[in-house]
């Protein structure tokens, strides 16, 4: 395939307000060249083999040069990858979008523009004020703060609204022009910075009283808002979101999609994603090949986790061989999501036990269990042992396969090494035991210490989250507490109890 270079453009930087075309490309991205970002979880999306390089635009701080950025992109596009330039806002507003073109133009390199939210139109949105009213405000203005003395004062001084970017260093100067020209000193101001983010702050006052108000005040990135519009502020929801104020520290495979991220963020929670677990092939693939050979003579095939289901359908295709070897084979799945990752391969689970958990499989078995062949591909080490146990105790003969294995990463994930130290945490989130089991022992290297006591007090006024009984045990063994389980054992049951949790108070 012939290389291909997106210009897309990230919005405010929160991933809430990211368009649906730039999730996908993302999600297919070979190589991520990016700006400065207001949302790291923007960087979560792109596959794992995906190439980040971090360009770093961002007024008054250090940043590569335009012309080492025209370079890479040209470089990887001759090299036939597929390349997200990604930019913040919209890419056409400031975004010195042309030098960029230009330079695909003359290489002859493929190129496509993916419009972004501009935050010039969304952060007076989220903060409430309309830039449009029938009687206060006819038209607006765009415009970027960062040379002054290059606009025309005159003319944008008897404009009703303006909506300034890149202008908080000259603020006093964009000030004393629009006085200069004719414009009430009592002319509402707001200044909004950090837009749709924790850490977003409004700054409402005139242009009479806005200097003495922000002083000293580090205020980029912000956007500016000069109008009667001002005083039309609204409330940007009529009821608050019932997760919002909340920071929630996600323990995850490293390999698992954002998708419980994007739940929680729909309920107003900012999320930071901490891999707790790592994904690979079995130590052999012996046991699975040998049985994959025998396909035909199982009668049932079980599979307990998305990770089971992929390694076994992915040694399937490697081995040369097709899901016709299952025609007569029936299948048990235990959750939603194993259910769901089996039907991207075309095939519905002929079982499902109720509640989503293991332990209830063998109960509501629909046939006997006496007798039958049954394959059961799982992780190599430290998986549980009730289901195999219960099966044999039916009498089935159960074939145990390492399909995978799981690890504990080298480290704590940086991010939320800082917020946990930072007592930034309002909640952390387990959907395993092996979560928790590999969270502690993150802790425990981090803090270079094995007192459960120093482990603990990071976790002071944290609310431990578990979606259900097994990984609720295990908090209480090394965390010495749980305070929620989900009562559907699925990341949706969990998103749905911490919402009703916190929306009792």
């Amino acid at each position: 395939m012939n290389g291909k270079v997106y210009l897309v453009g990230s919005g405010i930087g929160n991933i809430n307000y990211l368009t649906l075309g730039a999730y996908n490309l993302l999600s297919q991205a070979e190589v991520l060249i990016y700006d400065a970002l207001v949302d790291n979880n923007l960087l979560n999306l792109v596959p794992d083999n995906c190439l980040i390089i971090n360009v770093g635009k961002r007024g008054g701080q250090p940043s590569t040069k335009q012309n080492k950025i025209n370079y890479l992109l040209i470089n990887y596009c001759s090299q036939g990858k597929q390349v997200v330039r990604l930019k913040s806002g919209n890419p056409i507003i400031f975004g010195r979008i042309n030098e960029e073109i230009k330079a695909l133009q003359d290489a002859n390199c493929n190129y496509e523009l993916v419009p972004g939210i501009s935050s010039a139109l969304a952060a007076p949105l989220l903060t409430g004020i309309p830039l449009t009213d029938k009687e206060n405000s006819h038209c607006f203005t765009v415009l970027t703060g960062h040379q002054p003395d290059l606009l025309d004062w005159e003319t944008l001084a008897k404009i009703d609204t303006l909506v300034i970017l890149m202008g908080t260093r000259n603020l006093e100067t964009i000030v004393n022009k629009l006085i200069s020209h004719e414009r009430s000193p009592d002319e509402p101001i707001a200044i909004i910075q950090n837009s749709g983010s924790e850490q977003e702050k409004v700054y409402i006052g005139t242009l009479k009283t806005i200097i003495e108000q922000v002083l000293g005040l580090s205020l980029s990135p912000a956007i500016i808002v000069i109008g009667n519009v001002v005083n039309f502020r609204y409330m940007s929801s009529s009821s608050p979101l019932p997760l919002a104020q909340k920071t929630i520290l996600i323990t995850r495979a490293k390999e698992q999609s954002s998708q419980f991220s994007l739940l929680l963020q729909q309920q107003g929670a900012k999320t930071i994603e901490m891999p707790a677990l790592e994904i690979l092939p079995p130590s052999s693939w012996d046991q699975l090949d040998l049985a994959i050979e025998t396909l035909s003579s199982f009668d049932w095939l079980i599979l307990t986790s998305a990770n089971g289901v992929n390694f076994f359908f992915q040694r399937l295709k490697e081995l040369g061989k097709d899901i016709r070897l299952l025609g007569n084979i029936k299948i048990a799945v235990v959750g939603k999501k194993t259910a769901s990752c089996l039907q991207q391969y075309h095939l519905t689970p002929d079982f499902i036990p109720p509640n989503f958990i293991a332990d209830q499989l063998i109960d509501h078995f629909p046939e006997s269990l006496k007798h039958q062949k049954i394959l059961f591909p799982r992780v190599e080490t430290g998986g549980r042992e009730i289901l195999v146990k219960e099966l044999q105790k039916q009498e089935a003969n159960i074939i145990e396969v390492p399909a995978y294995q799981s690890g504990c990463p080298d480290k704590i994930d940086a991010q939320a090494w800082e917020a946990l130290q930072n007592k930034q945490i309002n909640i952390i989130t387990f959907a395993s035991s092996k979560t928790v089991t590999n969270f502690y022992k993150l802790l425990q290297k981090a803090l270079n210490t094995s007192s459960k006591v120093d482990i603990l007090s990071l976790l002071d006024n944290v609310c431990l989250a578990s979606i259900g009984p097994q990984t609720s045990k295990t908090c209480h063994e090394l965390l010495d507490r749980v305070d929620l389980e989900a009562k559907e054992y699925t990341l949706e049951g969990l998103t749905k109890e911490l919402v009703q949790y916190f929306s009792r108070g």
